[in-house]
């Protein structure tokens, strides 16, 4: 295959070759392997050409999982590429996405209003669905809102039971993903869908995906662990809860018309409403930020084991009906189920659970989730019946050994498997960027979050100014973001400034940020899978270190399980973000920059234990605390802008 890459021209990398031998290996030889790849190798490459192989050979799909909708289609474009320059001119392959992506035509139905002569917002996007414009949000130029969104995309399908399914992308692909073994070559899902599988076959009910692949890559790894624990994580509303009470109550009445069924469904809901009165007030008192995820204190007053009783035996008398409607009695059983054992959690009889509060979807929400996921993959993924290699680019810690620099994602996965040599990026780090510590910003603290936020801004546009704009900032926090955004709004600045778009797909604003060569403000996903070559991305700032939330639940369980909770858990997991986010900054062979990190705690003076570990990590080798050295650096690089009277 390689042999062929002059004469089709592409770029041979031994990286990519090396690292197609050890997936080619873990195959013929039935184990796991786990390889980090550097930006640059050609990682996607690496893992479809001799996936197109092993699809050959065995006659089974190939099923390849990543963290984001822009890396599915990534993959889907590279393998029908290298399929087709390869001489693999019939490839098969589907991508499925969550079912949150897709439009559903069935609830678009029931909010257009046709003679409604002033028509919201609402009832135009469910007439285009109707007309067959959109069937993905993606399909929405300028994107919509989450909260529009929701009304109108698939949340819970009839399947076959929907008029609209001939029609419905979200139904074909579900019907694509489960495909007999020789009709689908590859199936490129998010990781979400795949743990969706895992927990289905475990529960010993269907799954969604194919049941025999010949081979499993998991792209963007160090991802797996926070989505294992989203999906297996319940959440509870109020209103969301008096749902689901409500349709079984129809359920169960329909069957057998007893009225006594009424009396038991109000007591539960009485108990509902008490226990989020109390978590309304807990939000109230802790919580700082929408999405801060905050201990719920102990319930008192209410029959919680009581509650967690009825529901049992309404549980019970769900299991055994029969009826021509078998979905709407599962999805019913299983919701019943799920608040079975918040109850149990809430009356302290299951204590292998989490539990927290959030104001994630803008109402007050409880959240449970197994303590254990390690064990969950260590059986369904890793139990060696598929050979299962993780890549990313940012998998290792520092350590002499491979076992100790995969360490931390081996015992976060509870991955059993073969570690295989790092592949490093080829690009030329140590002439091509410089990395650059304010060393005089205060640290950061809640209480005088204003103090450092405002030296941090001062800091960030004097480093705009430098390389006049073309500047992606990372924040950790969405209310930094929008502090330091409005500050921003009052100045007369010399460059655009841009800010991220609510939504998945940040595309638009990312050509806009191009055509300018201004200023990005962004988090969550920009840290990872944005793609921007060139020199219109010439810096890149960190605000603050990506540190996770010490007081948040599940980091706070994994600190009481580590000897050294900083250096067990929290380092190693800012270094995963860290990494990725820095990995933004050099795209290409040719490109330049600055990486710019606004956090004191990484300078000389304040004498980190870490300070160490982060240098080694990061693949910038000139590193300063003295700006006048960045001016240089950027000026003989040709860096700046190259109209420099434009800034004064």
């Amino acid at each position: 295959m390689y042999d062929r890459f002059p004469r089709i021209g592409l770029k041979e990398r031994i990286g990519q070759q090396d690292m197609s031998l050890d997936i080619a290996d873990a195959y013929i030889n039935g184990y796991n392997a786990m390889i980090e790849a550097g930006v640059g190798i050609g990682k996607s490459f690496a893992y479809l050409i001799p996936g197109l192989l092993i699809n050959q050979v065995s006659r089974q799909p190939v099923i390849i999982a990543t963290s984001s909708i822009q890396l599915s289609e990534q993959i889907h474009k590279d393998l029908r590429f290298i399929g087709s320059r390869l001489g693999f001119t019939t490839v098969r392959s589907v991508v499925g996405k969550g079912m949150g992506q897709y439009a559903c035509r069935y609830r678009a139905a029931e909010l257009f209003k046709p003679d409604d002569s002033s028509s919201s917002p609402l009832s135009t996007l469910a007439g285009r669905i109707l007309n067959y414009e959109i069937d993905e949000r993606a399909d929405i130029e300028g994107g919509t809102s989450d909260a529009v969104w929701s009304n109108v995309c698939v949340n819970d399908c009839k399947f076959e039971h929907c008029h609209y399914k001939s029609t419905c992308t979200f139904y074909e692909m579900r019907a694509k993903i489960n495909a007999s073994a020789g009709d689908m070559d590859f199936i490129i899902v998010n990781q979400d869908l795949l743990i969706r599988d895992l927990i289905k076959k475990k529960e010993g009910t269907k799954g969604l995906i194919t049941e025999r692949p010949a081979l499993i890559v998991i792209d963007e790894a160090h991802n797996l662990e926070a989505k294992v624990r989203d999906a297996r994580t319940l959440e509870f509303t109020f209103r969301g809860t008096c749902r689901i009470l409500d349709d079984v109550l129809q359920i169960l009445f329909k069957q057998s018309a007893d009225t006594g069924l009424m009396g038991q469904f109000k007591f539960v809901k009485r108990c509902v409403s008490h226990v989020f009165k109390q978590v309304e007030a807990d939000l109230l008192h802790t919580a700082k930020q929408d999405n801060d995820r905050i201990k719920v204190s102990e319930i008192t007053g209410i029959p919680l084991r009581q509650a967690a009783q009825i529901l049992k035996e309404l549980s019970l008398s769900l299991s055994v009906l029969t009826s021509r409607r078998e979905r709407e009695i599962d999805n019913a059983f299983e919701a019943m189920n799920g608040l079975i054992d918040l109850f149990d959690v809430l009356a302290g009889a299951k204590d292998n659970y989490l539990i927290w509060a959030s104001n994630s979807q803008r109402e007050s929400t409880i959240s449970i989730c197994p303590k254990g996921i390690s064990q969950f993959l260590k059986y369904t993924l890793f139990n060696g019946k598929t050979s299962v290699i993780l890549t990313s680019a940012t998998m290792c810690q520092g350590g002499e050994t491979l076992e100790e620099q995969y360490a931390y994602l081996t015992e976060s996965l509870g991955y059993r498997g073969d570690y295989m040599e790092r592949q490093a990026s080829p690009f030329d780090y140590d002439d091509h960027t410089m990395m650059y510590i304010a060393k005089d910003v205060p640290y950061y603290s809640h209480k005088d979050r204003k103090s450092y936020l405002d030296a941090a801004y001062k800091e960030m546009l004097r480093l705009c100014n430098l390389t006049g704009g073309r500047t992606l900032v990372l924040f950790s926090a969405k209310e930094d973001m929008k502090y330091i955004h409005e500050k921003l709004n009052s100045e007369a600045l010399t460059w655009t400034l841009h800010m991220q778009r609510e939504g998945s797909s940040q595309d638009g604003v990312i050509a806009e940020f191009r055509g300018s060569k201004g200023v990005l403000l962004s988090t969550g996903v920009f840290w990872e899978g944005v793609n921007i070559e060139g020199s219109d991305l010439s810096q890149l700032i960190i605000f603050r270190l990506p540190f996770p939330v010490p007081s948040d639940p599940i980091y706070e369980y994994k600190a009481s399980l580590a000897e050294n909770p900083l250096k067990d858990v929290f380092v190693p997991d800012m270094l995963l973000r860290l990494r990725q986010g820095t990995g933004r900054l050099i795209r290409s062979e040719t490109d330049l920059g600055v990486l710019s990190i606004l956090d004191s705690r990484l300078s000389a003076a304040a004498k980190k234990d870490y300070r160490e570990q982060v240098l080694d990590a990061l693949p910038f080798k000139k590193v300063t605390e003295d700006f006048r050295v960045l001016e240089k650096f950027v000026n003989e690089k040709g860096i700046q802008r190259s109209d420099p009277h434009s800034l004064a």
